[in-house]
């Protein structure tokens, strides 16, 4: 990403601080080494043994299943597993499907309607029921069909005679076809499916058959309607039970079917008749699942019992972010060079500083543009402005309370902003609201959530914190050479842009040298613009599309560090685009001169410039030299430059994936540039 050159001084400091050894003799890259563990990754599969419940799910699964058991005769009927992503709804639901498997008169089938999608649910899950039946229940129902439709009988009558070399699979393909031919044919299937169970239940008296149905809350809104038609239309007949695994919160209006009108959401009311919601486990029971991931892991002797807490606290005693977190301790340990010489609690606290903050911590660890490019002594400095500032009594200098700062510091901060500093007498509210508009668009948020800032406290204390956040932002030094054979960065070595092969697109209208672009809608002002490429807790329901080809796309990328999107560029070049690298605005206007581009994308910050690009953007714009997309990546967003960049008609990201994406859709549609995706702001910790 963009970023201002690093300051010598500075540098020289830093340099000189990663090659200081730590002042404690721990090496985190060593443990494990020499006490017989081995370092293993904890696998995310649901619990399906009762030897594998360690949070003692078991006890809730073998009541439930009885009582499920128990219940044939109220049949049907659908009972909701409700949880929050990552509870053990799936271990819950496979636990009680153990059980009543060891039941001889009940059947059992699973769904995860994750892997349907639209109208295809409805045809999954109505398959998936009526296989569990006896073939020559299949059979008998594919007969009754024919015999009842004289303008397929002929048809029929041969699929029926065929019938004998079908399988079960076979033969339900057949009856969803008949069913298929129109709504007439489809009028009749609820009843037809009735006729079936109720056959099926008579080979053994009171016969069950339960269909656990999983995932449903990570579906499309249309995946989710197809399921709720199948369970309330069609398979709403005796002998049958639905176990569906779901938060019911992401259900509602409210949520993922928010365009329900009035009597959808009633509808959705009459699907689940009864639900069980899951409780948080106690600290006792999550304590012991800490330590049997660390177990499993082989790094239980490098988590004290302090760290085992702070696990069960920051984790909001969810299985699934326990076992992450454990997993991603792992994986730094095994291959981050940067924790040599670190405690294990230094890697704990980053890591959850990572996974529910990950746009701060991408600032932390990246060019973030910040006053001697330390995000985090400008948050804490921040803060502590933000309170004298607001403070109803201006803070007592002889008292010097570290959570005030003087007005002589914050003088010193305005002016690193190019502000004029703040009087006792001043409004505090009208100066912060001045400042804030230079900061990145998080800080407020951050300033006012305990969870974040107890965090960065936390981090902030332990050995060598300083060292610490310097080589999270210029990385460790490197264990080998660089061979002579790695590719250059791109831009540095690589062929001249008016050398590679002619353009193979049409050109849009807007592109013509002043013709007027379609206007761009407003972009919403994020808490942190992008989304980060993997978030640790996603819960899957927004799958990311896969970017499409990007063939003879004829891209202008002005950066004056392009070796920060060397990895993008290449991205883009593999999908087809002609991209061509520059450093400023002189070498991009005699880019222009020669042809034309369909996308422009441009960093803010170059040098001591701090509006570099936008400046740029803005000439052109004015002189009619570009008029077609445009898009900033930068690792700072204020709100300042959000207002800028949209009276330019282009978003800022501080994430290259939704730059990618958002470029993906300007091939896609050649026309209006497509709408800014709406941002998420940073997940923070539960509670």
């Amino acid at each position: 990403m963009p970023g201002r050159p690093p300051d010598p001084a500075r540098t020289c400091h830093n340099a000189r601080m990663a090659a200081q050894p730590p002042t404690h003799a721990t090496a985190f890259g060593s443990l494990g080494a020499g006490t017989g563990a081995t370092l293993a990754l904890v696998n995310d599969e649901p619990v399906a043994a009762a030897g594998d419940d360690i949070l003692g799910t078991g006890r809730a699964a073998a009541q439930l299943a009885r009582l499920l058991h128990a219940s044939r005769a109220s049949t049907p009927f659908t009972l909701a597993v409700d949880a929050g992503w990552g509870m053990g709804k799936s271990s819950l639901m496979r636990l009680v499907d153990a059980r009543l498997r060891a039941e001889p008169d009940v059947e059992t089938v699973w769904y995860n309607a994750w892997t349907s999608t639209g109208a295809d649910a409805l045809e999954g899950l109505v398959k998936s029921v009526l296989v569990r039946f006896e073939r020559r229940t299949l059979k008998r129902a594919l007969s009754r069909i024919s015999r009842g439709r004289t303008v397929v009988r002929g048809v029929r009558a041969v699929t029926t005679a065929l019938g004998g070399a079908l399988g079960a699979a076979g033969l339900v393909d057949e009856l969803w076809t008949s069913w298929d031919a129109g709504p007439e044919a489809r009028n009749g299937m609820r009843e037809e499916i009735g006729h079936m169970a109720r056959e099926w239940a008579a080979n053994a008296p009171r016969r069950l058959l339960v269909v656990f149905i999983d995932d449903l809350d990570r579906c499309s809104e249309e995946t989710v309607l197809a399921v709720c038609e199948a369970l309330k239309v069609y398979l709403d007949v005796p002998g049958l039970v639905f176990v569906v695994g779901c938060d019911r919160s992401a259900l509602g209006p409210s949520g993922l079917l928010r365009d329900l009108s009035p009597a959808g959401s009633a509808f959705m009311e009459k699907i689940f008749q009864t639900s069980y919601r899951i409780p948080v486990a106690d600290n006792d029971g999550v304590g012991a699942y800490v330590e049997w991931c660390a177990r499993t892991a082989g790094i239980e002797g490098m988590l004290d019992d302090g760290l085992k807490r702070l696990l069960v606290e920051r984790s909001g005693r969810n299985p699934r972010r326990i076992k992450r977190l454990v997993n991603g301790f792992v994986l730094e340990a095994t291959l981050n060079p940067v924790w040599s010489g670190f405690r294990p609690e230094a890697v704990i606290r980053t890591l959850l500083l990572q996974y529910f903050y990950p746009e701060f911590y991408r600032m932390m660890t990246g060019a973030s543009n910040a006053p001697a490019e330390d995000v985090v002594g400008e948050f804490t400095t921040y803060r502590r402005v933000r309170r004298t500032l607001l403070a109803t009594a201006p803070p007592d200098p002889q008292e010097a309370a570290p959570e005030f700062a003087s007005y002589e510091e914050a003088g010193a901060f305005f002016g690193q902003y190019e502000l004029s500093a703040p009087a006792p007498e001043q409004d505090g509210e009208a100066a912060l609201e001045q400042l804030e508009r230079r900061l990145p668009v998080g800080f407020p948020e951050h300033a006012d959530d305990p969870g974040f800032t107890s965090l960065l406290a936390d981090l902030l204390q332990v050995q060598d914190a300083e060292r610490l956040l310097v080589l999270l932002r210029e990385g460790a030094p490197a264990p080998v050479e660089v061979p002579d054979y790695a590719e250059p960065p791109v831009g540095v070595g690589s062929a001249p842009y008016g050398e590679e092969e002619p353009y193979g697109r049409p050109l849009p209208p807007w592109s013509q040298q002043g013709s007027p672009m379609p206007p761009m809608p407003a972009q919403s002002q994020p808490g942190y613009s992008g989304i980060p490429p993997a978030p640790p807790w996603d819960t899957g329901s927004d799958r990311p599309p896969s970017p499409p080809a990007l063939e003879g796309m004829r891209i202008l990328w002005v950066d004056d560090h392009p070796e920060n999107n060397t990895h993008l560029v290449r991205t883009m070049r593999g999908l087809g685009a002609r991209v061509a690298v520059v450093r400023d605005r002189e070498e991009a206007e005699r880019e222009m001169a020669v042809g034309r581009f369909e996308v422009l994308i441009s960093d803010i910050t170059r040098g001591s410039d701090q509006s570099a690009g936008l400046d740029a953007l803005r000439h052109w714009r004015t002189s009619g030299t570009y008029n077609g997309p445009a898009v900033f990546l930068s690792s700072r967003i204020t709100p300042e430059r959000l207002e800028a960049a949209t009276a330019l008609r282009a978003p800022i990201f501080n994430n290259g994936d939704v730059l990618l994406n958002h470029v993906s859709e300007i091939a896609a549609n050649p026309g209006p540039e497509p709408p800014v995706p709406a941002p998420r702001s940073s997940a923070g910790p539960p509670g």
